[in-house]
């Protein structure tokens, strides 16, 4: 751990529209609001160990434990200063022109959130309606919606801790994707997030796409654990991960999930959740499975989990392809057909999935404290959606646990988290979490798992 001492002092770079003396004032040290300078450090300093090899925010917390950052107003605008930062985000003592972008992305994100999202009342984050809509404009001042462009934009899900071989292959798709001209969304980490990024910058250079778009969408909770790597051109933070999961949806046009953990299964279980809802059973909404040959016991062991707890109705809503990157970029064109054709059809923007119907279940906030994660309903005596979202619940748990500052204390102080279900259900979820140990899926390899959780027959 290395770290950059001396004083330094940053001007606007970037998508940022001026802050009031207020805004600025709110961001300040010492100015406990709500804990509004405490999320903006935390996301900073994650912006700027953007080489970490770490998985745990609290050991990144501690380790820059003095680390400071100022928001300072002056005549000409806002400035920021910044002390014992990592020194990974500095060359030859100046600082890396993307960090610098995403440092100011972060502050204009965390306050447009404070000032333009909660303390206004047209926003009603009671209703389904109401999130979606906090959602929409989250994207639309971090200018992330264009309006004229065709559906072009493909999420990408998988692992922040994966090996070589899988790394490799996700950079194989990403490519395939940039010679097909698509976009890449997604959680903005390092893995499977940075890998198809690359991949697909490389494929854009080869079609000569001098505008190629890397969007990462993260959020306070995890972004300590998996900082913005170095190709993600468009950093948003959402207040939650309820709100970013919504945005991946309501942003991108189609789905690739690679290999991962629980983080990756809870994101399976909430789009199959919106799929599953009897409302949306028209929608096109392309959903690909895919990795090497090496992974296919991982996808074989999420498939038997859906089929157990889902039924087959939930993999009707998917496809998995093994070991063949051009296979998943031509798949992936070909739905992305049937949704311009769909939103055609309907007058929905290309820009904004508006028709995908979203419960109210999928968007509220879950705090994975020891009372919610034991209250879960984890039964088949409710509409398979429903049961998808506790489901995802369950591995945001999970996830807390591992990785989530927060988290991590709550287990610390009060043990693991209690997760009680059906017996069929919590048979077949022990079965799967006891292969992501085996393949060492739940922490960064080399680490002994100890579990945050245990599983209880109901």
């Amino acid at each position: 751990m290395t770290k950059d001492t001396a004083i330094t002092r940053l001007t606007p770079h970037g998508k940022m529209d001026i802050l009031s003396q207020l805004e600025v004032n709110q961001l300040r040290q010492g100015n406990q609001d709500d804990g509004l300078y405490d999320t903006f450090r935390r996301c900073s300093l994650a912006v700027l160990n953007v080489d970490s090899t770490t998985d745990d925010a609290r050991e990144v917390l501690e380790q820059y434990h003095d680390f400071e950052i100022r928001v300072i107003q002056q005549e000409r605008g806002v400035k920021l200063e910044i002390q014992n930062a990592p020194a990974s985000a500095f060359v030859d003592g100046k600082i890396i022109t993307g960090i610098q972008e995403q440092l100011f992305t972060v502050l204009r994100d965390i306050s447009y959130v404070k000032n333009k999202i909660a303390s206004n009342q047209i926003f009603d984050t009671n209703s389904s309606e109401g999130i979606t809509n906090v959602v929409f404009h989250i994207l639309r001042n971090a200018r992330v919606l264009i309006a004229e462009t065709e559906p072009n934009l493909v999420v990408c899900w998988g692992g922040h801790s994966i090996g070589r071989v899988e790394y490799d292959y996700c950079k194989d798709v990403g490519y395939q994707i940039g010679l097909r001209q698509l976009n890449v969304c997604t959680g903005c980490g390092p893995g499977a997030m940075k890998a198809p990024m690359k991949g697909a910058a490389i494929g854009h250079n080869k079609q000569r796409i001098d505008r190629g778009r890397y969007v990462g969408l993260t959020e306070p909770g995890i972004i300590a654990a998996e900082s913005p790597n170095p190709i993600v051109n468009e950093l948003v933070i959402l207040p939650d991960i309820e709100k970013r999961l919504e945005a991946f949806v309501r942003a991108g046009h189609g789905i690739i999930v690679f290999p991962g953990g629980v983080g990756t299964a809870e994101e399976i279980l909430y789009i199959l959740g919106i799929l599953l809802n009897p409302e949306n059973r028209h929608i096109p909404f392309p959903l690909i499975l895919t990795g090497p040959a090496g992974s296919s016991d991982y996808f074989r062991r999420i498939d038997e989990f859906i089929k157990l707890t889902l039924g087959r109705q939930a993999q009707e809503h998917y496809t998995i392809i093994i070991d063949d990157p051009t296979k998943v970029a031509r798949e992936m064109v070909a739905g992305l057909e049937s949704v311009r054709n769909f939103r055609r059809e309907h007058a929905d923007a290309y820009y904004f999935n508006w028709i995908l119907n979203i419960d109210h279940q999928f968007q509220k906030p879950f705090d994975p404290d020891h009372e919610n994660v034991a209250a879960l309903n984890l039964t088949r005596d409710q509409p398979l959606h429903l049961l998808a979202a506790d489901l995802r619940r369950a591995f945001s748990a999970i996830v807390a646990g591992n990785v989530k500052d927060d988290g991590i204390q709550r287990i610390e102080q009060n043990g693991p988290f209690k997760i009680t279900g059906e017996h069929t259900i919590m048979q077949s979820l022990d079965e799967l979490l006891h292969s992501f140990v085996d393949q060492q899926r739940m922490k960064v390899p080399g680490k002994i798992y100890t579990p945050c959780y245990y599983l209880h027959d109901q």
